[in-house]
């Protein structure tokens, strides 16, 4: 059985991060024993490296980082060539948003070769689409994962985190995705405003296999148990 560390994508997006950041969201990544940590790519190869040094030579923390972020207003080239340069610099995951605006035009072909042609680079490391749910229909949602699953995606998550006034993840949205995604072999990130170990525990009851959050500390303070 998992414990909930094992869920936790330890995040860090802020614009304003530091170094240090870096180094204490390692630190507690690797007290916590966490699955991963979520950074700019700009700090990837940092990590990567301090990861790599003789003190963590033998963590098993991955790196995942963002793509096409946080606005999927990016072309499509310039989405493939961030893809490439950050696994280059030693990503292990990848997290795109989904062309938001070409699913609300109903331009389902392009959202799906989008996603297709970015898994292609990704190879064999994991693609995540966002799809930002609180901009989104219910259908759209379903739809939005569909175009996820015949592309070759491995997850869709819920949400970037910087939409303002966005409810972020929720039990509801969740749901609606493991529903949609679980037969295609499909897995989902809960992400966006969680901040307590409950919560935490409703969205991995609702389906979700990671969750993405910046309170991962302060939802392990809470009780540790099988999920």
């Amino acid at each position: 059985m998992n414990t909930i560390n094992n869920y936790i994508e330890h995040t860090l997006l802020k614009p304003d991060a530091t170094k240090k950041d870096i180094e204490r969201l390692i630190k507690e990544a690797d007290e916590n024993k966490f699955f991963g940590i979520c950074i700019n790519p700009c700090y990837v190869s940092f990590a990567k490296d301090l990861l790599s040094s003789s003190k963590n030579s033998d963590s098993a923390i991955k790196i995942v980082t963002v793509v096409n972020f946080p606005l999927a207003s990016n072309t499509i080239d310039t989405t493939l060539y961030q893809t490439e340069l950050a696994l280059e610099c030693g990503a292990d995951e990848i997290d795109t948003v989904i062309n938001i605006s070409e699913l609300k035009n109903k331009n389902y072909k392009k959202v799906e070769q989008d996603i297709q042609r970015t898994k292609e680079v990704c190879k064999n490391h994991n693609l995540k689409v966002i799809l930002e749910t609180d901009l989104l229909s219910k259908e759209e949602i379903v739809l939005a994962c569909k175009c996820a699953a015949s592309a070759g995606a491995n997850f869709v998550k819920t949400s970037t985190g910087f939409l303002k006034g966005g409810i972020g993840a929720t039990v509801e949205n969740v749901k609606l995705m493991y529903k949609t995604l679980n037969p295609f072999g499909l897995e989902v990130k809960a992400s966006a405003g969680i901040k307590t170990y409950n919560q935490a525990i409703d969205l991995i009851n609702a389906g979700a296999s990671r969750l993405g959050t910046s309170s991962g500390v302060d939802i392990m303070l809470g009780e540790v148990q099988n999920v």
